[in-house]
């Protein structure tokens, strides 16, 4: 059953009720959106509604299909045949939007449709990028900053990265700080990589680079940051961004830029994002309402690059969030389920940066869940000089995680029957007596290139 199909039963008395409290709250925002000058007419560019050059500049409601088929086209033509000289240019056009509401239908009955949003030519020719319509209405006198929907043309333009959009409202006075009934200002809808001159426009115009959204308290530079935008941050950086500016989870961008979900093919762009961050002198180690640091959710988000990067610029290994778990916990979470992320970089790094190993008692349990990503349980046994190998080991692995990793298995559970190799416990009393200091010291022992490597947990795909 789709969400279009759940109905509930009213009582008719209920139901007369909230039609007659729908139909006030509509007639409530359409006064409250477009003023007490509307007045919606039996054709929405019919001249006796409006005889008068004052009068066209009011806003009305538009029904005219053919009216609002050539401004959705972008149909230039038509649209100067409709909105003459004589004609009413800010009119309020009733479209579907994408959230869905609770309306009632039939006798008794309510289900769910999308909800219907106020908009006007001026946003619909911003929003779909009609330059030259969009134009044409602004030269007709359209109101530039008019929002019956809560937002402007401007914010429309931005949300769908329009640039020679942008320009041109700029151009005809728009606002460029507007807030928006979401409270959003067109900067903070510059959330995707072709809108990058969007919000070069927006600062040229003297938008705020440090501006919070009203309810997350997000200042572009942490939209910028989460959505991935290396580009974006390096613009906003160079207009004054507050490098460190803390939403209302307690979060800084390099937060919001480690936080993000993202596939394998964006890793680079959030590293470089926080790159970028982190050599502007963003702390590492700022923790968010949780107790959650920058460290913290790049392991969650399995992003190795970016675990490399905070762990190098002294990220503490071993601290705890809120829920007591540490930047290792989180990662052997969710390793089995980021195998394209290569989650066994950062558990090496993890650990050559002296991260606490795992309780011996706990291994099935890493075992169990871990089984799937071979090198993490590999770089996990290696920072032993010896494990205990019970039955429930083989036990965990199943069958087809044998097969496919068949000489790692094997090797892991013969450790059971037999000591490990001298170099591995060579390799793991010097690593004990560094306690931590791995990376800053083996570059100076003189190592050979494939010495130093076995010495920093380099992956063989077997155990010893």
């Amino acid at each position: 059953m789709t969400s279009s199909t759940f109905t509930f039963a009213f009582t008719s008395a209920a139901l007369r009720s909230l039609r007659l409290d729908e139909e006030r709250l509509h007639r409530w925002k359409l006064a409250q959106r477009v003023g007490p000058s509307c007045r919606p007419g039996p054709s929405a560019l019919c001249p006796r509604v409006w005889g008068s050059p004052h009068r066209r500049m009011e806003p009305l409601a538009c029904h005219d299909f053919l009216v609002q088929n050539a401004l959705f086209a972008g149909d230039l033509e038509m649209v100067r045949q409709h909105f003459t000289e004589s004609a009413a240019v800010n009119l309020v056009i009733e479209a579907k939007g994408d959230e869905l509401r609770w309306t009632s239908r039939k006798l008794g009955l309510w289900s769910l449709t999308y909800e219907q949003e106020l908009t006007t030519p001026l946003h619909i020719t911003a929003g779909r990028g009609y330059a030259d319509c969009l134009r044409f209405l602004l030269l007709r006198g359209a109101a530039v900053d008019f929002a019956p929907s809560g937002k402007t043309a401007l914010h429309e333009a931005c949300a769908a990265a329009h640039t020679s959009c942008v320009r041109l409202l700029l151009s005809f006075g728009a606002d460029p700080q507007a807030v928006s009934e979401d409270g959003f200002q067109p900067l903070h809808l510059c959330k995707s990589p072709g809108s990058l001159e969007c919000a070069r426009l927006l600062l040229q115009s003297s938008a705020s680079v440090n501006v919070a959204t009203e309810d997350e308290e997000d200042s572009p530079l942490h939209v910028a940051a989460r959505h991935g935008l290396p580009e974006h941050v390096g613009l906003l950086l160079r207009y004054g961004a507050a490098v460190d500016a803390e939403n209302e989870e307690g979060q800084t961008p390099l937060h919001a830029a480690c936080s993000q979900p993202h596939e394998p093919e964006d890793i680079e762009r959030y590293f470089e994002v926080c790159q970028q961050l982190v050599e502007h002198g963003a702390r590492v180690d700022v923790p968010d309402r949780d107790l959650q640091r920058p460290l913290h959710l790049a392991c969650k988000v399995a992003n190795a690059r970016v675990v490399e990067l905070l762990l190098g610029h002294g990220a503490s290994v071993n601290i705890m969030n809120y829920s007591g778990n540490t930047a290792m916990h989180n990662v052997l979470q969710v390793a089995a389920y980021k195998l394209l992320h290569q989650p066994e970089r950062m558990v090496r790094a993890l650990l050559n940066h002296g991260a606490v190993r795992v309780w011996p008692g706990s291994l099935t349990k890493v075992l169990r869940y871990c089984h799937a990503a071979p090198r993490v349980i590999e770089a996990l046994i290696n920072s032993y000089d010896r494990v205990r190998v019970p039955d429930e080991w083989a036990k965990a692995v199943p069958p087809e995680t044998l097969q496919k990793h068949q000489g790692f298995y094997q090797s892991l559970f013969t450790l059971g029957q037999q000591p490990r190799s001298l170099q591995h416990l060579a390799r793991y009393a010097l690593r004990t007596h560094l306690e931590g200091r791995v990376l800053l010291a083996a570059p100076r022992l003189g190592l050979p290139p494939a010495l130093l490597r076995f010495l920093l947990l380099d992956f063989e795909d077997v155990l010893y």
